[in-house]
């Protein structure tokens, strides 16, 4: 992930004080974050998601790519040093190989979610509870495709973006 910081030298370095929120779950701010140095915390909610401290690592991508509010907060546990793209979606439509990055390890995410999934719904096939809603989730998971897509190009660019 270190490599992402080679293609970044574009974007501004911001500096963040332990505690700082970076990123605030359920706020739309259109920015993307690929972390310098420093350690911070993902949560949803009060559960915390995820630490991490790898350079590289890239936050609000969700939020850029879905253009909704952010999924999860993004809070520094330590002092962070973070490049800030204030418009992420401009940013990566700028730098494609980044694009193309992000596009293979969300694509990791949705496979280890999916695999976790099947192996849940194989665990509690036939129970009537809330585990048995699990072959729903996995449909809508990998069925639910946006009807409106129409590809961009050069001379027309995608007006959702």
């Amino acid at each position: 992930m270190r490599d992402i910081l080679d293609h970044c030298g574009d974007i501004p370095l911001e500096r963040f004080d332990a505690g700082a929120v970076m990123l605030e779950e359920g706020q739309w701010s259109g920015r993307l974050l690929v972390l310098e140095e420093g350690e911070v915390e993902v949560l949803r909610g009060d559960t915390r998601v995820a630490l991490i401290a790898e350079p590289g690592s890239m936050f609000g991508e969700m939020s850029v790519l879905l253009d909704v509010p952010h999924t999860a907060t993004v809070r520094a546990l330590s002092p962070v040093t973070a490049r800030l793209a204030d418009d992420g979606a401009a940013f990566l439509k700028r730098h494609p190989e980044i694009a193309f990055f992000l596009a293979r390890l969300l694509a990791q995410r949705l496979n280890a979610a999916t695999t976790y999934l099947v192996d849940i719904k194989q665990q509690f096939e036939g129970h009537g509870d809330h585990l048995g809603m699990v072959g729903e989730v996995l449909d809508a998971l990998i069925h639910n495709q946006q009807d409106d897509f129409t590809p961009g190009s050069d001379r027309e660019p995608d007006p959702r973006m």
